[in-house]
């Protein structure tokens, strides 16, 4: 089977009052573009980490998700 061509970027971030959030996803051509639709959600943050994240056909656990059926409908 293949695997979606858009990859996923996990962050994490300090938001501009100071809040750390961790493990927010988002999808990107590349990582460029994945930090530009970050700072459009979360303006003025501050990026403290970012792992481009493997693509996976199968979730946790062997089962899938609903991100890996969406993947898999895309691909094909």
């Amino acid at each position: 089977m293949q695997t979606s061509s858009v990859p996923k970027y996990q962050f994490r971030i300090r938001t501009r009052n100071g809040a750390l959030v961790d493990n927010l996803t988002i999808y990107g051509r590349d990582e460029a573009e994945a930090r530009r639709k970050l700072c459009q959600m979360y303006k003025d943050c501050e990026v403290l980490d970012c792992q481009w994240l493997q693509p996976s056909v199968l979730g946790r656990g062997g089962h899938l998700n609903y991100e890996d059926v969406v993947d898999l409908i895309v691909a094909t």
